[in-house]
């Protein structure tokens, strides 16, 4: 059996069902709670990489010290081709050790279910090519990724926040939004300058559109993770 790390990054952040669909598909999950100072390998010896979300900026090694061996780890999967798939927080940091720019309050904040665009581009990627070209997911963030690394390819976008995910080499991926979430996971958010239970019926009202979609999404990476 394959094994996938997962850093995990807040104490409500889990894989949710992105963990799931990946042991479904025979990949086994190992969490690592990085939030609760568990400490993670000096060296990547697993199959595939996961970073989860968080509320941190990719280098914020005053709050959340464990992110620099994270980081580490994430150069070490692109070196060495291991699959990578970076969510939220997980995505800007593949930005940010590849050579892209996150930006600490970029723009507006995207909360709950938002309409994301699959760009052109994504016709020839891995994971995403034939979805839909607008697809629902679940937002959460203030923070964005400003710039993307040199070369990498850009897969999809939204329009407050333009890199919602995209692919550094042949391996690595980051996302801005949360395809492991469900609705559910809304109910725990501080609703700052949004109205809860408006967000939350949304993503209820998007959930059967969006979770076939991200199910392909998780069970193309497992396959890929399972051939290498």
């Amino acid at each position: 059996m394959r094994d996938v790390l997962i850093v995990q990054n807040s104490r409500s952040g889990g894989p949710g069902r992105f963990g799931d669909w990946l042991a479904e598909q025979g990949v086994r999950p190992e969490v690592v709670h990085g939030h609760e100072g568990a400490a993670l390998p000096e060296t990547l010896e697993h199959d595939a990489m996961v970073v989860l979300g968080g509320g941190y900026l990719p280098d914020d090694d005053a709050r959340a010290p464990w992110l620099a061996q994270t980081r580490k780890l994430a150069v070490q999967a692109i070196e060495r081709a291991v699959p990578y798939f970076g969510i939220c927080l997980g995505g800007q940091l593949l930005a940010h050790v590849a050579g892209g720019v996150v930006t600490a309050d970029a723009g507006a904040p995207e909360n709950g279910s938002i309409p994301v665009t699959i760009r052109p581009e994504a016709a020839a990627d891995p994971l995403f090519h034939g979805l839909p070209e607008v697809v629902p997911a679940i937002e959460h963030h203030v923070d964005a990724v400003t710039a993307l690394p040199p070369g990498a390819a850009w897969l999809a976008s939204t329009e407050r926040c333009p890199y919602q995910a995209f692919r550094v080499g042949d391996r690595a991926w980051g996302v801005q939004f949360h395809p492991e979430a469900l609705p559910e996971r809304i109910r725990r958010w501080e609703a700052d300058g949004f109205d809860p239970d408006e967000v939350y019926a949304r993503a209820v009202a998007d959930e059967p559109v969006s979770t076939p979609i991200w199910h392909t999404v998780a069970t193309r990476f497992a396959t890929l993770v399972s051939v290498q």
